[in-house]
């Protein structure tokens, strides 16, 4: 415990997964899983809170199955969810390069680039599904892209030396999102599917311990309503935007997640960020979100900076005797296809140098000049000509001719919800999805594992699991009417308290400023005193926006300051519990980067001795001292190992 900002709680384990050979367990659990019989299905409602890859290949899936499914999303349509804005691409073993890829490669790829902070279990349940999500995928119509001669085509992502992405040119999120959600809807016009768009959850309903509805808030309208069901779904993404600054759509919230947590559900491993090194840099105070460039322009794309600091000259008249290709330099096995947390670390030591380019220093060069010249104009803009087109819309600089500037920003989140091989939380009946929950990247993800896993997860892994706990609780009756006025009367009154306070600040500027504290001392390095800081600050904060935010209008119709308000409410108590989380591990792993805790050469040292553990928190109730459990990780498969990208 440190200095009292938690408490210890019992360990926790995850007791769904089955003993036996990894390559057999998924196997074996879907075989031990109890089944609903197909006329039963239609009697046992599910709700899904989410419409992006997870949530909605999830949709599609059970409707389809014959589950009767209610979906909500807060957007306008399924659609607009974040899974969209995905570009790089998805991993998957099938390994049609013949170039030594395997499942076990991939799983052992995964859990390494994790920097071994996952679950073997889920992670091998992953790489072996990730082969049927092709199929699948293909099956729908998703373009990907091929080779001349028809086969489908793969390209090399960051922390692996073989080529197991499939793309579909720089919108791979968004075709395969197109497939999921033509699929959801057939499920919709054959009436298996509700969809409630423009509706956000703002609770759970809880009955006898269990997870039985929803109440939500009709954005349009502002009516408050409830939904009761047998189970309930979270696919509402993660956490990236309590920096406020990140690649993330700006809607993107925590608050299904934490009201969720609230009522029990354990929190795992906050503060296991993401920083995307390939992001257009910040260009001022006004912007409130940044761009992603995808990671597969590394792959044809060249990372330097000048050797000399301050040097101001532009890129074209800087000879190559005088630039740094450093991640060339200082990884030589990978090169430019350093894991995400080790290239975006490098990029910041050569900015602290004195050596970044751009407005402030805050930038590195992706020169394509090599690979123009090597593979002609024609071919690299058939590889990545939206994404060169997006960044000459965004900095008016045409990457053809001139570098692109890159630096890393907040992208991903691997903490979420904790949940069992079967993806269900400490509250049963409730599963969680997707970026939601922890379950597969460990302290850093690897480039294409997050479509792999939010399709995995809605196409094959939930509804396996789901139906095992819907047969055993076969026996569920209605939802009493005191437990949804209670839910429905915890909404009303913050939405209430948030309109009363009649403050003289905006939401934005709270948001703004949790951002900049959060980036400034729980971002890329953190220290002990930069995190013990931020928990002077962030209550502070907190108590600030209770005090003197404003929010407008009125909860009986279309709000958007109320929407905000409410969301940003969330993060402050989120941020609380990441800096908590990062200050507790003071080991170095993945993403998470505690600057007392690096080797000679200034890479992450982790304490395997100490820290070889999830760590799951426990809401403790309105300021009290949040409770860690610790689920102990064991490898039988995998050694844990200094990672070396060298």
């Amino acid at each position: 415990m440190i200095d009292g900002f938690y408490k210890s709680g019992e360990p926790i384990a995850d007791t769904k997964a089955p003993a036996g050979p990894i390559e057999e367990r998924w196997t074996t659990r879907k075989f031990q899983a109890k089944q609903v019989n197909p006329a039963n299905k239609r009697k046992k409602k599910i709700i899904i809170i989410g419409t992006g890859l997870a949530g909605g290949s999830a949709g599609a899936t059970l409707g389809e199955a014959g589950y009767h499914v209610q979906q909500f999303c807060f957007q306008d349509s399924p659609r607009r969810a974040h899974s969209i804005a995905a570009q790089g691409g998805i991993n998957a073993a099938k390994n049609y390069r013949n170039d030594g890829d395997s499942v076990h490669r991939l799983f052992y790829e995964t859990v390494k680039g994790g920097d071994f902070r996952s679950r073997e279990s889920n992670v091998h349940r992953l790489a072996d599904i990730s082969r049927n999500i092709i199929d699948q995928c293909v099956a729908q119509g998703v373009p990907f892209a091929r080779e001349y001669g028809g086969l489908l085509d793969n390209r090399s992502f960051g922390g692996t030396q073989v080529s197991r992405t499939f793309y579909a040119r720089g919108q791979t999120g968004q075709q395969l999102l197109l497939g999921a959600y033509q699929a959801l809807m057939r499920q919709v016009d054959a009436g298996n599917v509700e969809l409630y768009p423009r509706h956000e959850m703002l609770d759970l309903i809880m009955e006898d311990g269990r997870a039985r509805g929803v109440v939500v808030r009709d954005l349009i309208n502002g009516e408050i309503k409830h939904y009761t069901a047998d189970a309930v779904v979270l696919a509402s993404g993660g956490y990236g935007n309590v920096y406020f600054l990140s690649t993330n759509a700006m809607g993107s919230n925590v608050t299904a997640s934490w009201r969720a947590h609230r009522h029990g559900a354990l929190f795992a491993n906050p503060c296991f960020t993401q920083i995307h090194p390939t992001c257009i840099p910040v260009s001022g105070d006004h912007q409130s979100k940044l761009t992603l460039m995808s990671e597969s322009l590394r792959n044809d794309g060249r990372v330097w900076v000048p050797k000399k600091g301050g040097d101001t000259r532009r890129p074209a008249d800087i000879p190559e005797d005088e630039r740094d290709y450093y991640l060339e330099r200082i990884y030589p096995s990978f090169g430019n296809l350093v894991p995400r947390d080790i290239a975006s670390r490098a990029a910041k030591n050569v900015c602290d140098e004195g050596r970044g380019v751009g407005p402030g220093g805050l930038g590195v060069y992706l020169d394509f000049a090599d690979a123009i010249g090597r593979l002609g104009r024609d071919k690299v803009e058939a590889k990545y000509g939206n994404l060169f087109e997006m960044y000459e819309r965004i900095t008016g600089e045409n990457p053809y001719d001139t570098p692109m500037r890159i630096y890393p920003a907040v992208h991903y989140t691997m903490g979420g919800l904790w949940v069992d091989y079967d993806l269900e939380s400490t509250i049963p009946g409730l599963f969680v999805i997707g970026e939601a929950n922890f379950s597969d990247h460990g302290a850093n993800r690897l480039g294409a594992s997050a479509l792999m896993q939010g399709l995995a997860d809605g196409y094959f892994v939930l509804p396996n699991t789901i139906g095992d706990y819907i047969a055993r609780n076969d026996g569920l009756g209605p939802v009493g009417e005191s437990a949804v006025t209670e839910a429905e009367e915890r909404v009303k009154s913050q939405i209430d308290r948030l309109l009363s306070v009649d403050g003289d600040r905006s939401v934005d500027s709270f948001h703004r400023e949790l951002g900049h504290i959060m980036w400034e001392y729980c971002g890329m390095e953190r220290t002990e005193e930069g995190l013990r800081k931020a928990l002077d600050l962030i209550p502070a904060l907190r108590q600030e926006f209770w005090e003197r935010v404003r929010v407008t209008g009125k909860g009986e119709e279309l709000n958007q300051q109320l929407e905000k308000a409410g969301r940003v409410a969330d993060f402050f108590e989120l941020a609380e519990l990441m800096v908590v989380d990062a200050l507790h591990r003071t080991e170095s792993c993945g993403g998470h980067f505690r600057a007392e805790s690096q080797d000679e050469d200034g890479e992450a040292k982790r304490d395997d001795a100490d820290f070889s553990y999830v760590a799951a928190w426990e809401w403790a109730g309105e300021g009290e001292q949040p409770i860690l459990h610790k689920e102990a990780l064991n490898f039988e498969y995998v050694k844990p190992t200094q990672r070396s990208y060298k």
